[in-house]
């Protein structure tokens, strides 16, 4: 289920835009809805949990929900973008109460209501001792990974191994996709030819296959500071690591058919999202929303197959 990646359309890090493309593979129809949250709200991590925190927002977003209620990808009002994948080598280790908990559903949301910059962002889950706590999504278990990225370039590989947090904090971990743990996917990339082995890059539809094709395809993206041309770059990208039709596995979620696309603009706080079962890509201007609230406000691009384009007008309070 699922790959990311991060480019910066100049070359260097943060140099021109600076976008994440993102593809979300899942063995059913996900019901996405994409919603604009607006600051100042007060949010929950974990109702029910001895160690639930609360938090009010202070930055606004637009978000993919998942099944209409889960956070999976999205970003905020001042350029950070996070993505949630999934992992199956997940352990978040017993729930010990005197840590905070943090439901999976709520975490990407969570980022990006409070931080700013993937460094500010992973301070916190650095130092708050934060534990996740999974939950089942679609009879499935919810098991995954956290990507963050910002205006900067800068970009962060989490995850949860045997009950310890480990980060990929840098410019170069620009990458991502599913099974294995992000230490082997990085040295499986150094197979193929091009990215420092002598194997043919793989065409399938198996994590380290599509996390070979992004890694290979983004590093020779031609260099543009024409936001459309690299919006159109960036598509390229994570259509080429995308799943077909009938290539789910009933037994392993992250091999399955690819549901949606977005591809972030972080420079331009531009957001797009694009469906598999439309023709169309729509987006949403950041800049060009009341985020001062107070009502969550909602859309979905699976409803109106038909819609292009800016939607920002589409949006409808909850």
């Amino acid at each position: 289920m699922c790959t990311r990646f991060l480019w910066s359309s100049l070359g260097a890090p943060g140099s021109g835009n600076v976008l994440v493309g993102r593809s979300m593979d899942w063995f059913e129809d996900t019901r996405t809805v994409l919603a604009v949250r607006p600051r100042g709200v007060e949010r929950e991590s974990a109702q029910g949990d001895p160690a639930s925190f609360t938090w009010r927002a202070e930055y606004g977003s637009v978000v993919c929900l998942m099944y209409g209620e889960i956070a999976v990808d999205g970003l905020n009002e001042v350029g950070l973008q996070a993505s949630g994948l999934y992992l199956a080598e997940s352990d978040y280790g017993p729930r010990d109460p005197a840590r905070p908990g943090l439901a999976l559903a709520q975490a990407i949301q969570c980022l990006l209501d409070r931080f700013d910059t993937v460094a500010s962002a992973v301070e916190w889950l650095r130092g708050s001792a934060v534990q996740i706590i999974p939950l089942d999504i679609g009879g499935k278990p919810g098991t995954g990974h956290i990507a963050l990225g910002d205006p900067s370039g800068d970009s962060a590989i989490i995850e949860f191994l045997a009950g310890t947090m480990e980060v990929h904090h840098g410019t170069e971990f620009t990458v991502m996709a599913n099974s294995p743990a992000y230490a082997e996917q990085l040295q499986l990339e150094q197979r193929y030819a091009g990215l420092g082995g002598d194997q043919p890059l793989p065409g399938g539809t198996d994590s380290p296959d599509r996390f070979a094709r992004a890694a290979f395809y983004s590093a020779r993206l031609p260099e543009t500071d024409d936001a459309r041309t690299a919006a159109a770059s960036a598509f390229s990208v994570i259509r080429n690591a995308s799943a077909p039709f009938g290539t789910a596995d009933p037994v392993r979620p992250n091999v399955s058919t690819t549901r949606w696309r977005t591809v972030a603009d972080l420079t331009e706080r531009r957001f797009f999202y694009e469906s598999t079962t439309s023709p169309n890509v729509v987006w949403v201007e950041l800049s060009q929303l009341d985020l001062s609230g107070p009502a969550e406000q909602r859309f979905s691009p699976e409803a109106a197959p038909h819609a292009s384009g800016m939607v920002n007008g589409e949006f409808a309070a909850v």
